[in-house]
């Protein structure tokens, strides 16, 4: 289904939250550098890319710290609440697409830039105003087909510590060269060509406010990854579901360093050990139940 593209009708957005402060990091980029968008002399142009559904609460604190751009994109999904203003107010080109999956999803947003080089970002993160810096020299003389951000993440009530483990992520990239994966749930781009990491242009993400959200999602994420699974005939489940989760345990708690970040680690880590053990538990379930289903059916026939 073609993207259709939605007015611009002004709005106020709610303000930002000061968990970036919390995090270390001296607030988003916009604080930082001013509310009118720059341009760095030289670099390439930048698109910004988000998609959307009813993410009023975090939309603003993105797109300020994205202000920069020479281009901002929403595609949004059919949100009920203030999120098509709070894209307005930042003067986005807004689309609006009924969501399918995360990859088509965001490969449609992305085909709606109008640069080469695209951030890919949800809108419950934002970026710091170091990582601006970092991505705007980055772009000045491109050596990569695409860079990796890390990203520091919400522990609940707090903000990952600076000294534990972060992940990066392919987010910077010329969309010439790559599109996304159709892995489910966790979808990625992909590029053809070399890729670096900008140590420097971590961005925060504020997905996990408290423990619930953090339970929903992984409740969700692990159903959405049964078919994919089952697809690829994964063996030794029973394995997996014993010994995965407290070698997650170990690996995120002591060698990744969330013990810095006190209970909230702790509790991190101890979620993220339950969603790895549900992945595949839901896995040995679906193929438990399709194998009663079709002993069912063979009883039936004879």
């Amino acid at each position: 289904m073609p993207n259709e593209p939605i007015g611009n009708p002004a709005a106020e957005g709610r303000p930002p939250t000061s968990l970036a402060r919390a995090a270390g990091e001296g607030g988003t980029a916009r604080e930082a550098g001013g509310s009118a968008r720059s341009h760095v002399s030289e670099r390439e142009p930048l698109s910004v890319v988000v998609t959307t559904f009813n993410n009023a609460a975090t939309l603003e604190r993105c797109l300020a710290s994205v202000a920069f751009a020479d281009d901002l994109v929403v595609l949004d999904s059919g949100s009920s609440d203030a999120t098509v203003d709070i894209a307005a107010k930042y003067n986005a080109r807004i689309f609006s697409r009924p969501f399918g999956d995360y990859s088509t999803q965001k490969q449609a947003a992305i085909d709606q830039a109008a640069h080469a080089w695209v951030l890919l970002l949800d809108a419950d993160e934002a970026l710091t105003p170091r990582a601006r810096a970092a991505i705007e020299q980055a772009l000045q003389h491109p050596d990569a087909a695409g860079f990796r951000l890390p990203r520091r993440e919400q522990m609940f009530w707090t903000f990952q510590h600076a000294l534990s483990w972060t992940n990066a992520h392919l987010r910077l990239f010329d969309r010439r060269r790559g599109r996304m994966n159709v892995v489910p749930v966790h979808a990625a781009p992909e590029v053809d060509g070399p890729v670096r990491t900008l140590r420097r242009a971590v961005f925060l993400h504020f997905g996990e406010p408290d423990i619930r959200t953090k339970v929903d999602k992984i409740n969700a994420y692990s159903t959405g990854l049964v078919a994919d699974k089952l697809r690829r005939r994964q063996r030794f489940l029973g394995v997996r579901m014993l010994f995965y989760p407290p070698v997650f345990f170990v690996r995120q708690y002591v060698f990744k360093r969330y013990f810095l970040n006190g209970w909230a680690g702790f509790i991190s880590a101890a979620t993220g050990a339950f969603y790895v053990f549900l992945k595949y538990a839901k896995v040995y379930e679906a193929r438990r139940s399709g194998r009663q289903k079709g002993e069912g059916r063979r009883e039936s026939e004879l």
